[in-house]
């Protein structure tokens, strides 16, 4: 495994045990200390983890990293919940792209469309949607500008979102809890609320890693939630549950290469 990749793993495990020893992250991944050490180094010099005696556990401020980073976690389940979602777009559909870091990998197969309408408040998915030959309308918001996640929030983007009735939504989330909800770190979660609000169908994209976690800030009911994508890693009682709370749920793995 690379650094990066394991890094990016570390991260991973934390969020799902939360403070931990060098010692167990080193048996659990099968390198040496000093391996773990180094990844511990510059995982603190980012920001993203706080080494105190005897452990490491996550930084206050690790859940909202810069889009940048969050594209480098778990890429693979990303590009192929990516690719289902664009399956459910047809020509003609008005959007609305949220600034997640899956929800980012879809804009490359948007070219196939000539007659789309993307709403969206991330200024990286606007940059990237521009360089594509296909005709479509680009509606952005106003706003404040937020560097972490390069995307504009406050009360302009939600009073902007909520002019508008768009037939798709698609969202992503820090966290997915069966009792909390869509959850996000993000403290503009308002805008994501706004977004919901103007959309006929919400679709969730969120790779395993989300389930348990509950992050600060609510952005909807799971009831509000009509199809969730996800990859095959998610447990059978978490599956049970979402579809119980009538979701639809889409599994994709590794066959969407093919």
């Amino acid at each position: 495994m690379k650094p990066k990749q394991r890094q990016s793993a570390i991260l991973e495990y934390l969020h799902h045990n939360g403070k931990t020893s060098v010692e167990i992250l080193s048996n659990h991944f099968g390198t040496t200390g000093t391996t773990i050490r180094k990844d511990l180094t510059s995982l603190e010099t980012a920001g993203m983890v706080l080494r105190t005696y005897g452990g490491v556990m996550l930084s206050r401020d690790e859940g909202d990293q810069p889009i940048h980073r969050k594209t480098h976690i778990n890429p693979d389940q990303k590009k192929w919940i990516a690719r289902h979602a664009v399956s459910l777009i047809n020509d003609g559909d008005s959007l609305i792209f949220d600034t997640g870091s899956t929800v980012l990998r879809m804009v490359p197969c948007l070219s196939q469309f000539n007659n789309i309408t993307v709403m969206t408040n991330s200024l990286t998915i606007v940059n990237e949607l521009v360089e594509l030959n296909n005709d479509q309308v680009i509606l952005m918001p106003g706003g404040t500008y937020r560097k972490n996640s390069a995307s504009f929030h406050g009360c302009l983007a939600e009073a902007a979102f909520s002019q508008f009735s768009f037939d798709k939504l698609f969202i992503g989330a820090d966290g997915v809890d069966l009792n909390a909800g869509v959850t996000t770190f993000n403290e503009a979660y308002a805008v994501s609320q706004a977004m919901c609000h103007s959309a006929k169908q919400i679709i969730l994209l969120v790779d395993s890693s989300k389930f348990g976690r509950k992050s600060p800030n609510i952005v909807c009911q799971l009831s509000a939630v009509d199809i969730l994508i996800t990859d095959s890693s998610i447990s059978v009682n978490y599956l049970n549950a979402l579809r119980e709370n009538g979701i639809e749920v889409v599994i994709v793995g590794s066959n969407e290469d093919e």
